[in-house]
């Protein structure tokens, strides 16, 4: 939990239950939709913000060769990466202040991270810093598919993707904002949907989750409403950075 009294939901052993080491929807497969658009080729510098314990990256180096690095906030996801494999370039980081030069990446993935930033329109500036012209930012995410309701998701006590979550409409905005155009969005609600059915498969019902993973810091029926009212959705997206390529 940190000082802001806020319970980190992603650094629970309960949704990691459900998720596998992806902490999210689908696992890896909206990261392989997206490798099979992007072209990227053996030995391109790919960051993976809001890395988590270093699935993405893991595959990222192991599958398709790429020269991939990882960078998150959490020591305590971090620690967990290393314990599954010493040698995994992670490191500590904020998506607001990235640790490496401007134009050093040629993609840069973001799976469920956008939505737990504290900061977004500076992280979004930071992702812009770091990719290359033409680069490209893969974004897979929660949105609110309902606008009224997102006012509700963020008096949730907790950092997650729900509590995040954006509408499609606003984060575009930022994107464009931020000299992206994006490519690809493509909903993909039903791996929420499916996630959604193993935690109650796994926990016995969505109010038991709820209470095990934060520690019974956040009444269920609070975040109930929250998601009626907001309608969450699961969306990837594929950006390019706007600018001559080399």
């Amino acid at each position: 939990m940190e000082a802001t009294g806020k319970v980190n939901l992603y650094e629970g052993s309960e949704i990691r239950e459900a998720t596998g080491d992806a902490i999210r929807p689908g696992g890896l497969s909206l990261t392989e939709r997206a490798l099979s658009l992007c072209h990227f080729s053996p030995g391109d510098k790919v960051l993976d913000v809001g890395c988590g314990v270093g699935a993405t990256v893991e595959h990222l180096l192991t599958h398709h060769q790429l020269d991939a690095v990882g960078v998150d906030p959490s020591p305590l996801l971090l620690e967990s990466g290393f314990e599954r494999r010493a040698d995994l370039p992670l490191v500590i980081g904020a998506g607001e202040n990235l640790p490496f030069v401007k134009g050093e990446m040629e993609g840069l993935f973001a799976e469920c991270t956008v939505s737990v930033m504290h900061d977004v329109d500076r992280a979004i500036g930071e992702f812009a810093r770091v990719l290359k012209p033409g680069g490209r930012l893969v974004i897979s995410d929660l949105y609110a598919r309902d606008p009224e309701g997102v006012p509700d998701l963020r008096k949730l006590p907790m950092n997650s993707c729900l509590s995040g979550a954006m509408t499609k409409e606003a984060l575009l905005e930022k994107l464009s904002e931020n000299g992206f155009e994006v490519e690809l969005w493509e909903d993909h609600s039903r791996l929420l949907a499916e996630l959604t059915g193993q935690l109650m498969f796994n926990s016995g019902s969505l109010e038991i989750f709820w209470g095990q993973s934060t520690c019974g810091a956040v009444d269920c029926w609070d975040v109930a409403k929250a998601a009626d009212r907001s309608k969450p959705g699961y969306f990837l997206l594929v950006a390019r950075k706007v600018g001559e390529e080399a």
